[in-house]
């Protein structure tokens, strides 16, 4: 078994049936890196490996998103073997966002002395970072606000655009080898994320066609997308991923 990309949830925030939009890469079968930490999304992890995420890569601080880092917090802070050693890559602008969002309640624990990112080993990460041996490219999206979300690229096998209105020209950058592009898109866009009309207006056919849609609003968006003609992910799903086009690096 090569590369491949496992949704644990596909869904938007409201769409708890769905799961919320999280997934993993694999590699030969196994969980590799972990894309956000949403309570749905941590909870069908668990169902999917039967243990907690090793190395997380956070796209941005919505609830839906990280909401999971509390029970992360507890099943590492609490094993010896794991505490500070989960990795979590977060994107430098995200990081006081995600501490004041899950780090920064007073006294993490009861009987005191533990401070919540004891139980993690925090990593932030810029234009690009390394984990396990592969380069990963780092971009920012368009998502709420300037600067608080970004996608995640493992050149020639995977694009994950997070939470984004249409970037046609972050991809014509970030998505040139031929990769997988993993895109939210919901049947209607709003502000902060895409519609399909969206995304057909913006992108042309050939890239449209690498893009596997998520965080739709409900089943019935899901067949509806797909009877435009597109591509959509279900909740766990295994995708498999063309190989990283970056020779890997020997870290042993």
């Amino acid at each position: 078994m090569g590369w491949q990309l496992r949704f644990h949830g596909v869904g938007s925030a409201s769409a708890v049936a769905l799961g919320s939009a999280m997934a993993t890469i694999e590699r030969g079968g196994q969980p590799w890196l972990t894309i956000d930490c949403g309570s749905e999304g941590l909870t069908a992890y668990l169902a999917d490996y039967g243990d907690y995420p090793q190395a997380v890569f956070i796209t941005h601080a919505h609830l839906d998103h990280v909401g999971g880092f509390e029970r992360l917090f507890v099943a590492s802070y609490f094993d010896p073997e794991r505490r500070g050693k989960v990795k979590a890559y977060v994107p430098a602008p995200l990081l006081p966002l995600l501490h004041q969002r899950i780090g920064e309640y007073p006294n993490v624990l009861a009987e005191g002395g533990a401070n919540f990112w004891d139980a993690f080993q925090l990593i932030p990460v810029g234009a690009a970072f390394w984990h396990d041996g592969q380069r990963l490219e780092v971009f920012p999206v368009r998502h709420h606000w300037p600067d608080s979300a970004f996608a995640l690229r493992l050149r020639g096998s995977l694009v994950w655009t997070g939470d984004t209105r249409p970037i046609p020209e972050m991809l014509a950058r970030y998505a040139d080898a031929d990769e997988l592009i993993a895109h939210d898109c919901a049947l209607h866009g709003n502000p902060s994320h895409s519609g399909i009309e969206d995304l057909e207006r913006e992108y042309a056919p050939a890239l449209l066609q690498r893009c596997l849609l998520y965080h739709y609003a409900s089943a019935a968006d899901g067949d509806a997308l797909r009877a435009r003609g597109r591509r959509v992910a279900n909740p766990g799903q295994v995708v498999a991923l063309n190989p990283p086009a970056n020779p890997a690096v020997d870290v042993t």
